[in-house]
């Protein structure tokens, strides 16, 4: 299972009610942070969730509100004796511009790793963990910006009668079922696919903000579990804005919730201006049905479908 807390809704400043835009994501054990705009340690407190057992902070772009809080996130977790490394993830110039910021942060306890992302299909994995996989993809902003799929494979059910029949001792079988190659002293190797049956469907999330409309957006979401969008405007007289800023409008992104056929979407992102996004969500709803107008601190517990 996999744990969504989305921290914030709020685009371009932060609000007394709605703080910047931020996703938390956690998966056995491990946290991933999904940009760090001004408010996100109090969103994240307000929520109930630490900052301690962050392992990875991803960037979707340099754009001061989703990343000028991680001078404060990087003190807080040296502050709390965090010692183990902390990797970080964004687009060309990361390292560049995390030192740049570290000028106020400049003594940590603990190691930075940088992955600056190369292109798309540049997939991120974690220790221990081949089976969870983060994957950016470029969208349409006025700097280079990616959103994150992030992926929970699932294996194949473990079929007993195979594994005899193969010829396969029980000590081999939990390995196996973990996806590890097996070479045994008699020089056989013994693979995951002579035990288990056709893999499973697993859990995917996609989380996208600061963009125009893509076709790039609809492949990378599609049959998303959960798909968090941005939606700048709901009202309909501001597409020519949306258009200018590089920004979507609620309608636009249940546009391409359809056409990716996500079982669920979150709207986030919201404009300043904004005030009531709940008021425009039925003619959203009308394009896609399953369409929710997020509030900051919104969670859920996604889980395999049997």
């Amino acid at each position: 299972m996999i744990d969504v807390c989305l921290l914030g809704t709020g685009g371009m400043m932060p609000l007394p009610n709605r703080y910047l835009t931020a996703l938390m994501v956690r998966y056995n054990g491990t946290s991933i942070l999904i940009d760090c705009g001004e408010g996100t340690q109090i969103a994240l407190r307000k929520s109930g969730w630490s900052p301690k057992p962050i392992d990875v902070i991803c960037f979707t772009h340099y754009h001061a509100d989703h990343i000028s809080g991680l001078p404060g996130m990087l003190l807080t977790m040296g502050n709390a004796e965090r010692t183990e490394p902390l990797l970080l993830v964004g687009p060309k110039g990361l390292e560049r511009v995390v030192k740049a910021l570290r000028t106020i942060a400049p003594e940590l306890p603990f190691e930075i790793q940088y992955h600056e992302i190369d292109a798309d299909g540049d997939t991120i994995t974690l220790p221990g963990m081949k089976e969870f996989r983060i994957v950016p993809f470029r969208v349409n902003h006025n700097i280079p910006c990616y959103g994150y799929s992030m992926y929970l494979d699932r294996v194949g059910k473990f079929d007993v009668e195979r594994a005899k029949a193969n010829g396969i001792e029980m000590k081999y079988w939990s390995r196996l079922q973990k996806g590890e190659i097996i070479e045994t002293e008699d020089g056989r190797s013994i693979t995951p696919d002579m035990v288990l049956g056709e893999q499973r469907k697993g859990i995917h999330v996609t989380y996208v903000t600061d963009t125009r409309p893509t076709a790039g957006i609809v492949e990378n979401a599609k049959e998303s579990d959960l798909f968090i969008c941005e939606g700048m405007y709901g009202e309909p007289d501001k597409l020519e804005k949306a258009v200018k800023n590089k920004h979507m409008t609620f309608y636009e992104a249940a546009d391409m919730a359809k056409q990716a056929e996500v079982s669920e979407m979150w709207l986030t992102h919201y404009s300043p201006s904004l005030v009531n996004p709940k008021e425009f969500l039925p003619k959203t709803q009308e394009i896609f049905k399953k369409t929710v107008a997020a509030k900051d601190g919104r969670t859920v517990t996604l889980r395999f479908e049997d």
